[in-house]
């Protein structure tokens, strides 16, 4: 008798969906503030730089009203303007000041606190090692606020050259949307050519940041591909990338929408692992899942590394205004 061969069942095919992921506490706070203005005082309303890092979400935004510019010198004196969610230096509060702008500070309390905690060690007299990335907006506004005290250090390299005037007196800081395992690895290079560094009152990188890492470790392991929402100017989503690779996902690609997925990326795959940096709105998260679940990955498993509840208040200028 002749063996009837029979064909290799297809593996199912899934997507694991990570929680939490998309907009966080500081970021919703920031849109809600740009569209809050523009109901109270009528378009336009100016935003000094991308309100948040996603370019789905500026668009959004100017077509509601918001002009987007790059500094304030470009705001029509008497003006509102509004300013991003990664803070600003004390120089651009005053140039506002001095044009007679009206101010809504969109800041991240969390990069407030980083500002905050700059401050208290440069009056200490501290020299004080910001780690983050040169030219990242979060960073221009933190070494803003004690520029002869702060020295940025852009990774392990460079922390083994940063100059110091005494290492008995250092403390580090970082920026808030950094990967948590990098930032740790600097900082014990750090620490080790200066012992008595001196640590920030609480971590700074943000708790959204980390959560959303995490729950990306959790995943990538089981995962053939990981796709990350989010633009390429997103320092957090960039990260994501990264520390999906890291965790043991085999490919990893950034994508600001699903149709810039490529379908050859599926090739193989029956895993696919999908998150989204903290300037994302839902929406393009859910189009992604639409996408795959037209090519057959409709089973969705949601992976929850952490419950997020924080909530922050909007901008105290555009509170006052919105109870008068």
């Amino acid at each position: 008798m002749r063996a009837v061969s029979t064909p290799l069942a297809t593996p199912p095919r899934r997507v694991l969906l990570a929680k939490p992921r998309g907009y966080c506490a500081g970021v919703d706070r920031a849109v809600q503030a740009v569209e809050r203005a523009i109901e109270q005082y009528g378009a336009p309303i100016y935003v000094r730089k991308q309100i948040v890092h996603n370019i789905h979400v500026v668009r959004s935004l100017e077509n509601k009203g918001a002009i987007f510019v790059e500094e304030t010198d470009e705001v029509p004196e008497g003006a509102i303007v509004v300013f991003s969610a990664h803070g600003v230096a004390p120089e651009v509060h005053a140039e506002a000041a001095g044009r007679q702008l009206r101010t809504i500070d969109a800041t991240c309390p969390l990069v407030t606190k980083v500002h905050n905690e700059a401050r208290r060690f440069a009056d200490a007299d501290y020299d004080i090692l910001l780690i983050g990335h040169e030219g990242h907006e979060e960073v221009v506004g933190t070494m803003g606020e004690a520029p002869s005290h702060i020295h940025l250090v852009d990774g392990v390299d460079e922390a083994a050259a940063v100059p110091v005037r005494d290492e008995s007196r250092v403390a580090w800081l970082s920026q808030t949307t950094l990967s948590v395992d990098e930032t740790m690895t600097t900082v014990a290079a750090l620490r080790e050519r200066f012992p008595a560094l001196m640590d920030p009152p609480s971590d700074d990188i943000c708790y959204a940041t980390q959560n959303r890492q995490l729950a990306v470790k959790q995943m990538a392991l089981s995962c053939d591909l990981v796709l990350v929402v989010g633009s390429t100017n997103s320092s957090n989503s960039v990260r994501l990338v990264e520390v999906a690779l890291d965790a043991g996902a085999r490919a990893a690609y950034l994508v600001d929408y699903a149709a810039e997925v490529q379908e050859a990326w599926l090739d193989g795959v029956t895993t696919v692992g999908v998150t989204s940096g903290a300037s994302v709105p839902e929406v393009l998260v859910h189009d992604l899942l639409t996408w795959l679940a037209e090519r057959g990955f409709g089973a969705v498993e949601e992976v929850e590394a952490a419950e997020e509840r924080l909530v922050f208040a909007l901008p105290h200028e555009l509170r006052r205004d919105l109870r008068a």
